[in-house]
């Protein structure tokens, strides 16, 4: 049955292909320079109606065209336009390949830019799309741009900490937001310093935040989604750059294997980059005011230790490395690989490390007589967590991953069909050890099969996206039937209404809790195939997987040109969470526990660019909560209020200097409060000869009995930086950027010991400069 199904929607999606009766006009248009395709280029046949935006890839397609002569018209801000003459003979399929040279004169009479004209051809619901450009108009600590310290800034989106902090979007928690490299998933991408994740900014091309309504092209996780692309190395000289500041160094190196053919398209380049942190080392001579040694010391009751001797105990090194062939009618096929690496050691305390290791390749077919065109990935990857502590069980946490997908689409007039196949295979070697000494393994081996259809289509003003996943769990013998819905409405030129929604699952857990506060051990296991209870009850459940239902509607505004309003209200349902159950007080208690949840909240955002200036400023309301059966309470990442405000702006004749200042204030997230504290008193001989009324007991804390019933204080930060651009020659420059984070030196508080009442905050201030050389 579930073949069938699958066989039915391969040729649907063929059978508009079959029947095409009129020509296409399709291509590709890239940087006359540098051979990069241009993104949400604009693509227009002159004399008529008919447009076109680049994707990714810079890929456009005009169908159901009729046989004749047609002159395409491409345009992009900043670069000089070009015009071709096509002859399209019945029938035909036509391939294009534009050059567009960067202008002397930046374009500013284009009255429409891409990513508007894309807004109104795409659906988009709870969807930013965020460039390489934006991430380095951030303020960057270190002098780094990285898209971790990007991604807060984004309405929804919220991190506990800056040490060892976890992303949360939209009521989601980490394990349920699907990351994506070039198409393979990628576990735990955040360093233990929150400042850094594993990708490098220089070799981003696009990165798809979809926080909630994504259709069916994505599956197995019932939050959120990060799809991050990755550009191909310079097709036509040898570039890279070298960086250093005080947190870490970096180089990228890249170039062609064979020069870019501008008549025939074809070309091959490599590109390969590397970082490495020394913050622990750099820190304890710039940085000793920085290390709050209550934070170390309550973990191992030494009071010995001293900042100039430890240091911000956090180091990483990530390196990556990509090599890409391109066809002539824009095909391709790319291969990839990548080690990532973290550390956070503290001597006598705690000792834990990961490593993140794998490749792949991917693909882009365009067949020359066909309107369907394909893309796919093949990859692997292995990623190991260990953590000792001096007053714990050694836990440990493995996942081998293997992947290949295969997905079709089809360009009509004014509709659109995406289909695919997926296989998602992994191991999980899991080992830990709860406070009574109760352990828990698993080993295991599970695989996924699934199919999608995704059907867009254009009346009139209004866009439909329709949906269908099947979602197959072998490890649980569960079929998963998801439909998907998105829609918008154009209004008006200016005012667009959108609604999108579906359900979702998935099988993966985390072992991070979300009562954790802090937590930097991050492990993966499959789902349970052991008999679970609903929340607090001996029912069992009807199935053994977690699961959502989304919600989201909302407004799209332009305020003139330059300007653009987001509004979007959204509610997630988590209907069933799966935990493991580290209470576990006897050997037949269950290894996993259930409980429900809910998100829900309104996200604005306001988005000012033109010229010299980048404006962006967000404001989200938020409500997370979670149901175990006992009580229903909210979670330690529920920040009700969040608001960021970004501005950048470049100064000089050549715009040769820019600064950028981002300011984020959140209310205080939950905690549980004290209500008492009692002597721990140990019966490790017999209770006959324990001395109740004389011995001297460590004191342990009696918990209220409403469960994050308090909050912390409020959290404010600001970062600024200025960057000083200079041109050496027509390929080589220098950049120095002076930031600081924490620019005020708020103090804002990250957790309190409730025994000592020692109060540990988050990072201070932290100034920094970042040298990087181009060439």
């Amino acid at each position: 049955m579930k073949f069938n199904l699958f066989v039915v929607l391969f040729l649907l999606a063929g059978l508009p292909a079959v029947l095409a009766q009129n020509g296409t006009i399709r291509g590709n248009v890239y940087d006359q320079d540098s051979g990069e395709p241009i993104i949400y280029g604009n693509v227009r046949i002159q004399g008529t109606t008919r447009g076109a935006n680049t994707d990714i890839d810079g890929f456009f397609s005009f169908a159901d065209l009729p046989a004749g002569n047609y002159r395409l018209v491409a345009t992009y801000l900043g670069y000089d336009s070009v015009a071709v003459d096509v002859v399209l003979r019945a029938g035909a399929i036509q391939y294009e390949r534009m050059y567009l040279k960067a202008s002397a004169v930046e374009l500013a009479t284009v009255n429409i830019s891409a990513s508007r004209e894309q807004a109104r051809s795409d659906v988009q619901v709870s969807k930013v799309t965020v460039t390489a450009k934006e991430i380095r108009s951030l303020p960057s600590t270190g002098g780094e741009a990285d898209i971790a310290q990007y991604l807060t800034v984004l309405p929804g989106i919220v991190v506990s900490g800056d040490q060892g902090g976890q992303v949360y979007i939209r009521g989601g928690s980490p394990v349920q937001n699907k990351i994506l490299l070039d198409g393979m998933t990628i576990y735990n991408p955040f360093h233990s310093i929150g400042f850094f994740s594993v990708f490098e900014t220089e070799t981003i091309r696009s990165v798809d935040v979809y926080t909630g309504g994504f259709n069916a092209e994505y599956g197995g996780r019932i939050s959120a989604v990060v799809d991050i692309k990755t550009r191909e190395g310079n097709k036509k000289r040898l570039a890279g750059l070298v960086s250093a500041s005080p947190f870490q160094v970096k180089a990228l190196v890249e170039g062609p294997v064979k020069r870019l053919d501008p008549t025939t398209g074809a070309s091959s380049s490599f590109l390969l980059t590397a970082k490495h942190s020394y913050l622990d080392e750099s820190s304890k001579f710039l940085y000793q005011y920085a290390v709050d040694t209550n934070f170390y010391n309550l973990g191992s009751g030494d009071t010995t230790f001293r900042p100039e001797n430890l240091g911000l105990p956090f180091s990483f090194s990530d390196i990556y490395g990509k090599f890409s062939i391109n066809g002539g009618n824009g095909s391709k096929v790319d291969f990839f690989g990548f080690n990532f690496n973290d550390r956070f050691a503290i001597a006598g305390v705690a000792d834990l490390s990961w490593a993140n290791s794998g490749g792949g390749t991917s693909f882009t077919l365009i067949p020359p007589n066909s309107n369907v065109i394909m893309d796919g990935t093949i990859s692997y990857s292995q990623y190991d967590i260990a953590l000792k502590e001096n007053d714990g069980a050694p836990r440990q946490s493995g996942i081998e991953t293997y992947n290949a997908s295969l997905n079709f689409a089809y360009f009509g007039r004014n509709n659109q069909i995406n289909y695919g196949f997926e296989f998602n295979g992994f191991n999980t070697d899991f080992s830990f050890q709860n406070f009574l000494g109760f352990n828990f393994l698993q080993r295991d081996f599970t695989t996924e099969i699934s199919g999608y259809a995704k059907y867009k289509h254009k009346i009139g003003n209004l866009i439909i996206e329709p949906g269908l996943r099947l979602q197959f769990y072998a490890s649980q013998s569960q079929m998963s039937l998801e439909p998907r819905f998105g829609l918008k409405y154009n209004a008006t030129d200016w005012l667009r209404i959108k609604f999108a929604g579906g359900l979702y699952s998935q099988n993966l857990i985390g072992t991070v809790n979300d009562l954790d506060i802090v937590n930097f051990f991050v492990g993966f296991l499959a789902g349970p195939e052991e008999t679970i209870f609903k929340p607090a009850s001996n029912q069992p459940v009807d199935d053994r997987l977690q699961h959502a239902i989304h919600g989201v509607g909302g407004l799209e505004v332009d305020l003139g040109k330059h300007t653009t309003v987001n509004v979007e209200t959204y509610y997630k349902g988590f209907t069933q969470l799966i935990a493991i159950n580290r209470n576990k007080l006897k050997a037949s208690d269950p290894n996993f526990i259930t409980e429900t949840g809910f998100a829900y909240g309104v996200d604005f955002s306001i988005k000012y660019e033109y010229d010299r200036a980048y404006i962006w400023g967000t404001y989200s309301l938020g409500n997370v909560r979670r149901d175990d059966g006992v009580q229903e309470y909210p979670t330690h990442f529920d920040r009700r209020h969040n608001v960021n405000i970004l501005i950048s702006y470049q100064m000089g004749e050549k715009k040769q200097w820019e600064t950028s200042a981002r300011w984020n204030m959140g209310s205080g997230f939950p905690f549980t409060q004290t209500q008492g504290f009692y002597q721990g008193v140990t019966l490790q001989d017999s209770p006959v000869l324990t001395d109740f009324l004389t011995g001297n007991y460590n004191l342990d804390v009696l918990l209220s009995e409403k469960r994050n019933g308090g909050r912390l204080p409020y959290f404010h930060r600001l970062d600024l930086s200025v960057k000083r651009h200079f041109e050496l020659s027509k390929n080589s420059s220098i950049d120095a950027v002076f930031s600081v984070t924490n620019a005020y030196n708020r103090k804002n508080v990250f957790f309190v010991d409730r025994i000592t009442n020692d109060r540990v905050n988050q990072l201070p201030i932290l100034p920094s400069l970042g040298v990087t050389f181009n060439w």
